[in-house]
């Protein structure tokens, strides 16, 4: 039976959509994705609505404009390994533009928001790159919109894991609203292979069983997180990307280990 954790890309439709996730089809209450891929050229187009949205050019170069302002031509990386993300914050109540100059990848990261905080660019200076793990728990975290970066609910960030290498690991879950020890945030993962074959694997589950599935993510997967622990492991030779968005009620990274790992450093 298929996983319904498990979301496949399909072929872009006409506003070059090749995977969406809204809380209506996901079944929670906050977190938006969409992945939309543009021929050179083509445009995308948006409202905001009542969320709150970031713009993540995961490949190629676009004009992007958004709430009445003209943001330039931003993106430098040819695909998700390549470099540092250029992203773009809109609040609620904003329309937005993305013009391709070449082939472009465009993630669209959305959850609830009244309008508190101002339209603005986020630079590869402003994300930077850290390493978290060791040894084979070793892995790369460029932080787009952090728990200290201004927004009401939505965090957004990029893993690059190397091949054989074990990310969000150890296994660690995030669905119990009981600020400071731990937050309740929805989660989505948009993975990406750098060889463009082969697979990835991704367990979400919970200590009672209540939830416990096991996936072989292929290039362009989703995959929901609703509760639960969520490791992810690269196998050897196939170095995975994977942009997570979180939201929740209190915009806090607040997460509980798996008692069975939580000796290993995260």
């Amino acid at each position: 039976m298929p996983s319904r954790l498990l979301i496949h890309p399909h072929a872009p439709d006409d506003a070059g959509r090749v995977v969406s996730v809204t809380p209506q089809s996901a079944g929670w209450r906050f977190v938006g994705f969409e992945a939309r891929t543009l021929r050179d050229g083509a445009v995308a187009v948006g409202q905001t609505d009542d969320t709150e949205i970031c713009l993540v050019l995961i490949s190629g170069r676009a004009r992007v404009t958004g709430a009445d302002i003209d943001f330039g031509v931003i993106g430098e990386r040819t695909n998700p390994f390549d470099g540092l993300p250029w992203s773009v914050y809109l609040p609620p109540r904003s329309a937005w533009r993305v013009q391709a100059q070449g082939p472009v990848e465009l993630a669209i990261c959305a959850s609830p928001a009244r309008g508190l905080y101002p339209p603005r660019l986020i630079g590869p200076d402003q994300v930077g790159q850290l390493t978290r793990g060791t040894g084979t728990n070793q892995r790369l975290v460029r932080n787009i919109l952090p728990d200290t970066a201004d927004a009401e609910t939505l965090l957004v960030v990029e893993v690059i894991t190397p091949g054989g290498h074990w990310s969000s690991y150890p296994p660690h879950k995030h669905d119990t609203d009981d600020f400071p020890n731990e937050t309740y945030l929805e989660e989505t993962y948009y993975h990406r292979l750098k060889r463009g074959s082969g697979f990835a694997l991704q367990r979400v589950y919970t200590k009672d069983g209540s939830l416990d599935e096991a996936m072989a993510i292929a290039d362009g997967d989703v995959v929901l997180v609703p509760k639960g622990y969520h490791p992810v492991g690269a196998p050897h030779g196939f170095d995975l990307y994977y942009l997570n968005v979180m939201a929740g009620p209190v915009r806090q990274w607040k997460f509980t280990m798996d008692p069975d790992q939580a000796h290993l450093p995260y």
